[in-house]
């Protein structure tokens, strides 16, 4: 792997495309054309055409090979291949070590959603407990007022039914997805319950109650608690890699007739299907950002992981 050099787009010299006719153009700050080679590197990048603003590495080993602005007006990039599979790597081994945390974290949840009344403590627990059973996105304000996407930390009291000691929440998500999940935990449920008693349900659900009334979490609020609950550092999107990872190590694990190399495809295929499903993504995000290659890997040779017990603890005999 090339020893690569860290970029700063907001200082260092690059190249800027700029349209010119049915294509584009490329020259270097000062106005200098691009050679041949430099051209080929900047097209095969696949900047969208809809991105503004763009600024791509003069260097070929810069670890960020192009800045631009989505049409949401989000700042996207396009890295190194090598600088991804680094990057790629440490997001799986810290989604191992998250599994590794997980029994503690369990612990303390199930302890603080016993609160009486709806302190913060026990509002977060809830949120920790969706998290980590179906691995919703945490969601932020902007998306929600401006695409009118949730995520966990932005739901409304409408978005959460409660039947019995099962929770439904149903809702729009990111890309157009509607995420519609059931959860069955009683403890959850009673939260659930006393978070929508009595509240509009415009209002949002995780909230926590004093006597000055309710006060909204936000994602910010999350990542805090997922840190102290776990010990370590680590995110909500942290969740997101490790149930993707292990939502697929499990359909491998149960697929039968693998018997040929066609087979074995179609039962990957079939994994990563129920991954998008889980996740609410499409097969080639779900495949690209939430699963361990070394799932498939060691599929390919042979090793699954176990079905019986907890399916962190098999996840990590079966990676580490």
């Amino acid at each position: 792997m090339v020893r690569l050099r860290r970029a700063n787009p907001g200082s260092d010299a690059g190249i800027r495309r700029r349209r010119a006719g049915r294509g584009w153009s490329y020259r270097h700050d000062g106005g200098r054309a691009v050679s041949a080679a430099d051209r080929e590197r900047a097209e095969s990048l696949a900047v969208p055409p809809a991105w503004r603003d763009v600024w791509i590495a003069a260097d070929p080993l810069a670890h960020i090979q192009a800045i631009g602005v989505d049409d949401a007006g989000r700042t996207q990039y396009r890295y190194h291949p090598d600088w991804r599979e680094r990057r790629d790597r440490a997001k799986h081994e810290r989604a191992l070590d998250l599994a590794e945390a997980l029994p503690a974290m369990r612990r303390r949840v199930t302890r603080e959603l016993a609160l009486e009344g709806l302190p913060r403590e026990r509002v977060l627990a809830a949120a920790l407990r969706m998290l980590d059973t179906v691995a919703i996105r945490a969601g932020g304000d902007a998306y929600a007022e401006q695409r009118g996407s949730r995520g966990l930390m932005t739901l409304l009291c409408r978005h959460a039914t409660v039947s019995g000691d099962v929770v439904r929440l149903r809702f729009p998500a990111k890309s157009g997805q509607r995420f519609d999940v059931t959860i069955d935990d009683a403890e959850l449920a009673r939260c659930i319950e006393e978070l929508r008693e009595g509240r509009s349900g415009r209002s949002r659900l995780l909230a926590w109650r004093d006597e000055q009334g309710f006060h909204p979490l936000r994602d910010v609020d999350l990542n805090e608690a997922v840190r102290q609950a776990t010990g370590g550092e680590f995110t909500a999107k942290d969740f997101r890699t490790l149930h993707g990872t292990i939502v697929a190590a499990v359909a491998l694990a149960r697929a039968r007739d693998i018997g040929t190399q066609t087979a074995r495809r179609k039962a990957e295929r079939e994994a990563v299907a129920e991954v998008a499903e889980a996740l609410g993504n499409t097969p080639s995000v779900a495949r690209a950002s939430y699963i361990d290659p070394e799932v498939f890997a060691r599929f390919e040779a042979g090793a699954t992981i176990g079905l019986r017990g907890s399916r962190e603890r098999a996840l990590l005999d079966l990676l580490r």
